[in-house]
């Protein structure tokens, strides 16, 4: 029953991820409405949380009247507006252009923030988190811009409001990544590939340290090195092992 409630909220999201295109109506609308008028629509719309609404009213604010009072808030709502309607694509094409065009502007911080947010979103599969799919093994790209982007945001704005959270979500992204190259050398371990095993288990120890995946990688290196007749190499992991996980079943074998 409890899946059958998961699949029924996924078919609700998905006929509402259709419904976000403008009708002639609302194009003959915008036509006669001016620009005070359909901003204060696409406000009250997103208050109400209509983001399929409120973008429609801006992207007409922004085709029509690209220099009007509202230009550089109408581009940062409709960043927002698409982020809530789970839009990656338009959200980042939005943000790239707004960064682009306002390089200066007082709130670049947080345009930062919701590139690293969308980027987060387009990694999350909303369908996989429903039905308790583990998909660490996708593609990692899109957490790694992710990650790239909350960086850039702490490194030159490490005042701005949104820094905190913004190391957080990195953190994450790093258990997150980490957990991706455990799987590709579990996989080289599978065929044999005992270096490349040992190779992308030492890039968990480098690159994402403190990480939980650590005490795995560890064990990834040890088995690889024994496998390999690299006995000393295998000694020294064990030692860092010990030193660190000293109830891993491997040090009592």
């Amino acid at each position: 029953m409890h899946n059958i409630a998961k699949l029924a909220s996924i078919a609700l999201i998905s006929l509402g991820l259709t419904a976000c295109s403008s009708s002639p109506e609302d194009d003959m609308e915008f036509s006669k409405s001016s620009p005070e008028v359909l901003y204060s629509q696409a406000r009250n719309s997103m208050e109400l949380g209509n983001y399929s609404k409120a973008v429609r009213s801006l992207e007409a604010l922004d085709s029509r009247y690209p220099f009007g009072p509202h230009k550089t808030q109408v581009q940062l709502d409709l960043i927002y507006a698409y982020y809530k309607l789970d839009d990656p694509a338009s959200g980042i094409a939005n943000i790239d252009r707004f960064i682009r065009l306002n390089p200066t502007h007082k709130d670049i911080d947080y345009v930062y923030y919701m590139r690293g947010l969308v980027n987060m979103q387009s990694d999350s599969y909303l369908f996989h988190d429903m039905l308790n799919i583990d998909r660490t093994d996708r593609d990692p790209k899109v957490a790694q811009d992710a990650f790239k982007d909350f960086d850039r945001l702490i490194k030159q704005y490490p005042n701005s409001k949104y820094a905190a959270d913004a190391q957080k979500r990195m953190q994450y992204l790093k258990n997150r990544l980490a957990k991706y190259s455990i799987a590709v050398a579990e996989y080289y371990m599978k065929m044999n590939a005992w270096s490349a095993a040992a190779v992308r288990a030492q890039s968990v120890m480098e690159g994402y340290p403190g990480t939980p995946s650590t005490e795995r990688a560890l064990e990834i290196m040890a088995s690889a090195y024994g496998e390999l007749g690299q006995d000393k190499l295998k000694d020294n992991v064990l030692t860092v092992m010990q030193a660190n996980f000293p109830n891993n079943s491997m040090l009592n074998n």
